[in-house]
């Protein structure tokens, strides 16, 4: 019944085949048609209302070819405005004058968790943003019908400084789960869950979704052969922390280095040379699999895995 989802989702396939035999000084470029292809698909599955413009832009500051001095402009209109609707987030405009948001590449790289390693070896003197965390769920209280996000740390994690942050993002130690190996963390805030048989009426239905709504910014998942979760911190740390949707910031990125590929590839091939040269490489090799696992999770409610690993 969705012809043009189909049509868009197998666009963006053709652009996935056609990225793999590409330099990834070429890649940006099939790359983010393959992230408009599939964006489209989301919003016209979900009845997002959407421009048929990009909804982003971007721009070079005089000086160096650092990433730093390379920026993505998120507008009110076009298909990423409508997968920023999607996530319910606004976009909000500088002014009049300059209608639209504006980050940095290098900014939008520190808010990517499945490049956060090479982020942080290239940038040594930057506060960490994520917590690696384990096994996350939503645990319920039986007596009080109270219900919470609860997950593990990793023993070299479960330490004071890690608690420190986690104190800033309303996370606690449960103190009678604690044990040898790591701490569990629950989260302060509850929602009311009172359910028979495991069947929420509509009214429970929308206190877990506008729970998990709250949560979703400050978790992170990166598609691998095993679980991997990430709690981003946002406790003013750095200005450089950016409060949304990391499909959001991946596709704005992705259409600047496309930007460059087209118009630009020397640039964008010093940039490839320079030192943050693993953070970008990095970037564009992982962020086509990462991005097509949230969309199509989007699309079916289900989660992906790479197969033929034991976990």
């Amino acid at each position: 019944k969705q012809k043009n989802a189909k049509f868009y989702w197998q666009q963006a396939r053709n652009f996935f085949k056609a990225t793999k035999s590409l330099a990834n000084n070429s890649k940006p470029l099939t790359t983010y048609y393959c992230f408009l292809n599939a964006t489209k698909t989301l919003l016209e599955i979900k009845n997002v209302a959407y421009d048929f413009s990009h909804g982003v832009s971007g721009r070079s500051e005089k000086g160096h070819n650092n990433i730093k001095n390379e920026f993505v402009r998120l507008k009110t209109r076009g298909v990423l405005a409508g997968l920023c609707n999607y996530f319910e987030e606004t976009v909000q405009p500088k002014s009049s004058e300059e209608p639209h948001e504006e980050y940095s590449l290098k900014d939008v790289f520190y808010n990517l968790a499945y490049i956060h390693r090479a982020y942080n070896v290239t940038y040594t003197n930057q506060t960490e943003l994520f917590i690696p965390i384990l096994e996350p769920k939503l645990v319920r209280d039986k007596n009080k019908n109270k219900a919470w996000m609860q997950f593990e740390l990793e023993s070299e994690h479960s330490n004071k400084s890690t608690m420190s942050k986690l104190n800033s993002l309303n996370y606690e130690k449960e103190v009678i789960s604690e044990n040898n190996e790591g701490f569990t963390i629950r989260n302060k805030r509850r929602f009311k869950w009172d359910v028979v048989r495991n069947l929420p009426d509509d009214v429970n239905q929308n206190r877990l979704d506008n729970y998990l709504k709250a949560r979703r910014n400050e978790m992170q998942y990166i598609y691998s052969a095993s679980e991997l979760w990430y709690l981003k911190r946002n406790d003013s740390i750095s200005a450089s922390v950016i409060d949304r949707n990391p499909a959001v910031l991946t596709y704005a990125a992705m259409h600047r280095l496309s930007e460059l590929a087209r118009y630009q590839p020397n640039i964008l091939q010093s940039h490839l040379e320079k030192d943050a040269s693993w953070l970008l490489n990095e970037f564009i090799e992982k962020s086509i699999v990462q991005f097509l696992d949230q969309i199509s999770s989007e699309i079916t409610g289900n989660t992906f895995r790479i197969t033929g690993f034991r976990t």
